[in-house]
């Protein structure tokens, strides 16, 4: 398999962690939406990353549908994602917050690297924020509840896969949670996860794009 994309992206590097923790092999292709958006584009007509290419030439697009093939592959009592009823429905919610938080982190992200200083529409940006703390907030709570639990389940789910990506990720694009009394409980969870050797082996120093865009 060929994963497409860069690792500052949490949405690549959930699938990269991912399928360190499912023990599959795969190739890496570290493109940029910016720089290499004709190469993405003979994969995906997108041009978004991450792009997984199966090896039968398929390509997956938008991180979601890959993750959910990649349970499927390892099956049922490796899955990544709870089969059903309450566990699954909580790691559903924890999940679209994370990546709706990572969402409005992008789109900040973007009004500086691709708009001049005196046009942006600072407005948006702090709706943008606002939207980002508020649920980064809901999973701070959350968090905290489960103390040293999981966060979706009695064991490491892609809950906790998505919340680790999603905070690496505002933490060195947007400088959120750098300091840890900002949101604690996450911050603990992001080390734990990110101890793991599925995370060391998926490093995320962030890069400032410089054109292009693309996500899951």
């Amino acid at each position: 398999m060929i994963l497409i994309g860069q690792y500052d992206s949490p949405f690549v590097r959930r699938v990269a962690v991912t399928l360190h923790l499912h023990g599959l092999p795969f190739e890496h292709r570290n493109w940029s939406v910016g720089r290499d958006f004709a190469l993405i584009r003979e994969f995906n007509p997108l041009g978004r990353v991450p792009t997984l290419v199966l090896a039968s030439g398929e390509p997956l697009v938008d991180s979601a549908a890959i993750l959910d093939h990649l349970d499927t592959v390892v099956g049922a009592e490796r899955a990544l994602w709870p089969a059903s009823g309450l566990a699954r429905r909580e790691a559903l919610q924890l999940i679209a917050l994370a990546t709706g938080a990572a969402d409005k982190g992008v789109l900040q992200v973007y009004e500086t690297a691709f708009r001049p200083e005196e046009k942006r529409h600072a407005p948006w940006v702090a709706r943008c924020r606002l939207q980002m703390a508020a649920a980064l907030q809901v999973l701070e709570q959350r968090a905290a509840a489960r103390g040293d639990a999981w966060l979706a389940g009695d064991r490491l789910g892609q809950a906790d896969v998505t919340v680790a990506c999603v905070l690496g990720f505002l933490r060195e694009a947007l400088g959120v949670g750098r300091d840890a009394i900002d949101y604690p409980a996450l911050a603990r969870h992001a080390a734990r996860c990110e101890a793991l050797p599925a995370f060391r082996a998926v490093p995320a120093a962030f890069a400032a794009p410089s054109a292009g865009a693309g996500r899951a």
